[in-house]
This record gives structure tokens, sequence and C-alpha cells, in this order.
């Protein structure tokens, strides 16, 4: 048997992948994660199929699930949301399928950021004004962070963020970022992406802590901070298309 670790995308079941979709079809024990992935995602798993909701249970009971699913040699398909390379917590169940000689595959999926972009019809990576995406995540309650991997270091890139977990620190963020990005930075908060009741809340660094207040958003949201994010903005047009700029499949420069 073997255990597929599904990226199911930020919530619209329509953001599977292919492969996710005929996994989930086949596999007869399907573990989910419910609280950041819909029921409808895992809609389709076979008939008879044992589908748990895994939101309320300990590593160690989704573990055995996986276990008792090796002795009948049954495929598991364990989703996740958004991609699960991105704080899908998948390491430490690695770790333990590996001990227990459990094979394994990860099945990519759509991160919150790409989806959120999209939908904004936004890119985040603008010629001349930012080229690097740096995701990170506020530590509160959750895992502490790297000593080195702070909010004032990647701060001072001026790159565009995508800081997961820190809605309930808005007030320190803004702390953090205002000397390097300026308080009028464009700030945008993308709360459950991919579902129905999905909201994006517009601002800067010095005021988008009481629109989320009103909102009432305090989980499942992403936060996007860069000058990026900017609605109209004199930039420069990529040198990928530049008639001027030859490369490998346009080797002459056109007048």
């Amino acid at each position: 048997m073997t255990v597929y670790f599904i990226g199911a995308g930020p919530g619209d079941p329509e953001l599977l992948t292919l492969k996710a979709q005929r996994l989930i079809r086949a596999c007869s024990v399907c573990l989910y994660a419910g609280s950041l992935v819909p029921e409808q995602v895992v809609a389709e798993a076979p008939e008879g199929a044992r589908v748990l909701d895994t939101a309320s249970m300990t590593l160690d009971e989704t573990h055995a699930e996986i276990v008792a699913a090796h002795a009948q040699g049954q495929d598991v398909a364990r989703v996740h949301s958004g991609d699960p390379s991105l704080y899908g917590a998948i390491a430490e169940q690695i770790r333990r399928l590996k001990a227990d000689g459990i094979d394994y595959q990860v099945v990519p999926g759509v991160p919150a950021y790409a989806a959120a972009a999209a939908a904004l019809g936004q890119e985040l990576t603008i010629p001349e004004v930012a080229q690097s995406i740096i995701l990170t995540r506020v530590s509160m309650k959750s895992t502490s962070m790297p000593p080195n991997e702070t909010l004032e270091n990647f701060a001072r890139t001026g790159a565009t963020l995508a800081i997961h977990l820190g809605i309930r620190n808005l007030r320190e963020i803004e702390r953090v970022l205002t000397p390097h990005y300026g308080a009028d930075c464009p700030v945008v908060v993308a709360y459950r992406v991919g579902w129905p009741d999905q909201m994006f809340v517009k601002g800067t660094i010095s005021d988008i802590q009481p629109k989320i207040r009103a909102a009432k958003i305090t989980r499942t949201a992403l936060i996007l901070v860069g000058p990026a994010l900017r609605e109209v903005q004199d930039f420069r047009d990529s040198a990928l298309y530049d008639p001027a700029m030859p490369h490998v499949l346009r080797p002459k420069a056109r007048a």
C-alpha cells in the first residue's frame, strides 16, 4: 500500500489536480484535515471508503489509522490544504512512515498565496519593484521560529511577503514592517481563499488592523504585503518580451 499526501489547494474543489482527484477516487482510506479542507474535496472517495476528518485527532491517532490500513493493504489518501510542502505538518508523519517501512508519495497542490493572487488578478513579482516572494509565518502559540527567521530580517529585503498565521498579531506586524515598507505600503488580507465565503480586505500597513477588526476575521487568513500590490504602477515591461532583448528562443533583436 501507499500513503498519498495530497495537496487539496486552498478550498475550491476545482483547483484539485487531476492526479489528486484520481487518487481520492481510488483510495480505500481517506484522512482529511476538515478544518481547512472542505468535505466536497473528499466527496468522491469510493463507496465504502473509510473517510475521517482528522481536525480533532492527534498524530498518534492518524498514524494508527495508517498502520491499520497498511495491515489491510489499503492505500491512504492523506489530504491536506494548499500544498503539503508548506506548513503541511507532513515531515513528522513521514518520519513515522519511514520508521514503519510504509511507502508514501507527495502530490503537490495549489498554495494559498497563488490562489489569492489569481483571485485578485494580481502578479506578485513586478519588474524592478519586487522580484521575490517570502513565505513565512508569525510565531504565537504555534511552533517557535528559528532565530534568524524573523519578520524584521525578511522586511529588510523589501520583497513581497506572504504571512501565514499572523492575523491576530497585526499590531506587531505593523510595528515591524513600517520602518522598512512605509505606513502606506499596500496590504491584502485573504480570508478562506477558494471557499464560498472567501473575502479580501485591502488596506495599508497603517490601517489594515481596524479593517480586519471590523470584518471580524480571526483565523484562516493570509496576509500579503509589499509594493507589488499597488493597483496602478509605473513600472517597466519585462525584458522577456522586449524586442530589443534577444534570448535563446529569439536570438536576434528586433527594431
